[in-house]
């Protein structure tokens, strides 16, 4: 297979593209909607012109297409660096879509210059136009909280503004934050049928007797019971059963280190043993998707396709217990945190691939309101001197993080919890 997938532009693509968008949102996507204000389409448009780099969360595998309409609303076509493992989905078909609607591919965690060098061109040139998801890969399936930000989001833009003051001694780019937010759609009551219902089935399949406990305490048992399993499963020693959060932690590090081992990485390959789970995983995901694309790597292990398939599935289960934290649900119990709990439990007990990692679209319909911060122009922290780009870089992308944050507290109002927060009932 090709380590590097280049972008390239269909026209009537495009044009079938636009057409056919809001109906591809609601078939892949279950979104009836893309809610943008009046006053930030017209900041869409005034940016027309500008060399953008444009910047939003990424919990999902919605938001390339939600920046494809942005495109469309300002008038423009925009670039996006995706993920290497994306372009072979659907037997290669979504790749070929991608790839002529300006997409093309990056492999996380290691130095790919290809993807850099076009990510720089396709923003240095006049009008240049670029997506970016600084959390990069895997998606969290997290709408209410953000990943750690990647240093080398904010790197290129600095690397793409070097190429364009060659170009254009008075060049900028400006750089636009956003804030993507999905509400689920229904009524109070139709929402909570929707999810008790296919709680109610996780508990058949897992032989729990609901009794009388309240909506969110069946779920804490639910995810209690998956954790029992899991144990069992790793043969990992009991611990306390009030130290969820502890539980979980063991889970995935011993999940992510069992591949590791099984991959044949250690310390001197890159693979930390004390590192952060999410960073774990990033570099797990990194290997396989080599391994799977035949990158010419004298390093890499040969797998069979049943040891790529098994390697796959753990790396799943490991992001499912990466993204289930106690508190998350229970300070606020939204409908959409409860459904993305339920993609984590039918991950693990289906064998469901999450819709963060392009599985099913979520149960219930959603709106996906989108919320900008203010532009800035890249000058404001890039300079000519190579000393402070270093400085300029960290302090962009700790702007970045503000501003987005920002705009993710500020859509919280947007859903309400289903049930009092921390009623967790009786067990």
């Amino acid at each position: 297979m090709q380590p590097f997938i280049a972008p390239g532009f269909n026209l009537p693509l495009a044009w079938t593209m636009d057409l056919l968008l809001p109906v591809l949102l609601k078939a892949v996507q279950n979104i009836d909607e893309v809610i943008v204000s009046p006053d930030d389409r017209k900041m869409l448009r005034d940016l027309r012109d500008e060399r953008l780099l444009f910047f939003t969360n990424h919990p999902t595998t919605a938001e390339p297409p939600i920046t494809y309409h942005l495109g469309n609303l300002m008038g423009a076509r925009f670039q996006y660096m995706a993920s290497r493992q994306v372009f072979d989905w659907n037997g290669g078909i979504a790749g070929k879509v991608i790839s002529n609607l300006g997409g093309f591919s990056v492999i996380a965690g290691i130095n790919d210059r290809e993807s850099f060098k076009t990510a720089r061109a396709a923003l240095a040139k006049p009008g240049g136009k670029l997506v970016l998801y600084p959390e990069g890969e895997p998606t969290s399936g997290e709408n209410d909280s953000l990943m750690p930000f990647q240093q080398g989001a904010a790197q290129i833009s600095f690397w793409a503004m070097d190429d364009a003051r060659k170009i254009d001694p008075n060049a900028n780019i400006m750089i636009l934050p956003g804030f993507i937010k999905y509400v689920a759609q229904g009524t109070e009551n139709e929402v909570r049928a929707q999810i008790t219902a296919a709680i109610a089935k996780l508990e058949k399949k897992m032989q729990i007797d609901p009794g009388n406990k309240n909506l969110l305490r069946r779920f804490l048992t639910v995810g209690r019971v998956m954790v029992e399993e899991a144990e069992a499963e790793y043969k990992i020693s009991a611990a306390s059963e009030g130290d969820f959060d502890y539980r979980i932690g063991r889970i995935r590090h011993a999940i992510l280190d069992n591949v590791a081992e099984k991959l044949g990485v250690t310390n001197a390959t890159g693979y930390d043993l004390k590192a952060d789970a999410i960073i774990k995983l990033r570099f797990l995901f990194a290997q396989l998707e080599m391994i799977m694309i035949d990158y010419p790597d004298a390093k890499l292990p040969k797998l069979s396709e049943s040891e790529k398939e098994w390697v796959h599935r753990e790396l799943v289960k490991a992001f499912d217990f990466i993204v289930i934290k106690k508190d998350y649900l229970i300070s606020r119990p939204t409908a959409e945190r409860f459904m993305e709990w339920l993609a984590r439990f039918e991950s693990y007990k289906y064998g469901k691939t999450p819709r963060a990692l392009g599985g099913e679209p979520p149960l219930i319909a959603r709106k996906a309101y989108v919320k900008f911060a203010r532009p800035f122009p890249i000058t404001e922290y890039w300079s000519e001197n190579k000393s402070e780009k270093k400085k300029g870089v960290d302090k962009m992308l700790k702007r970045l993080r503000n501003d987005i944050q920002d705009q993710l507290d500020d859509a919280l109002n947007l859903t309400q919890p289903l049930v009092k927060p921390y009623d967790v009932g009786d067990d």
